[in-house]
């Protein structure tokens, strides 16, 4: 018989002391998704201006191409605390808890992403991008893999989760070897 889990809010109350992670790239990925629009934008008139083809209704369909541009383009904002993990993007807000998680897997397509599944049936999807770039959102995930295995929760995902932290290894000794100027 499996042992059951009491149930915990997902957030930690104010007066716990815990160790809160958020994407340090997120800015900066939001400005350039926002950059990518207003140049994509600013072209496109320009190109239309020198046709003198430009007209109220194709600088509103320019805006508006733009606008989808940027919604396509804008990161998820990503936080994770000791035994939580949220993602919030425009539309859709996502939180798993780690300690507590049954499964993890890759989603294969063009644009790879880590498929985290907790007890509860609640899912996040998540760019592995954003934990190789944030060592700090890695840990707090990693703390929490690790507690799902110890209690048993974690049935599947082994492979992904060995692939994930090869990976981000990798990338941090590439840092580590850039910033001592050992990197040929």
């Amino acid at each position: 018989m499996r042992r059951r889990l009491p149930t915990r809010p997902l957030r930690p109350s104010s007066t716990a002391s815990t160790t809160v992670a958020h994407d340090a790239r997120w800015a900066g990925d939001l400005r350039d998704a926002f950059l990518c629009a207003v140049l994509l934008l600013g072209l496109l008139v320009v190109v239309d201006t020198g046709n003198g083809t430009l007209t109220a209704g194709r600088s509103a369909l320019w805006a508006g191409l733009s606008v989808v541009l940027f919604v396509v383009l804008l990161p998820a904002r990503v936080t994770a605390g000791r035994e939580w993990i949220h993602s919030r993007g425009l539309l859709v807000a996502q939180q798993v808890r780690t300690d507590r998680l049954v499964c993890a897997d890759w989603s294969d397509g063009v644009a790879q992403r880590l498929l985290l599944r907790d007890a509860d049936g609640r899912t996040l999807r998540l760019d592995p991008r954003v934990l190789v770039g944030n060592p700090r959102l890695w840990h707090l995930l990693d703390a929490g893999i690790r507690v799902s295995r110890d209690v048993g929760t974690l049935r599947s995902g082994d492979t992904a989760l060995r692939q994930l932290s090869a990976r981000i290894d990798d990338a941090t000794a590439e840092a580590v070897f850039r910033i001592s100027g050992l990197d040929t």
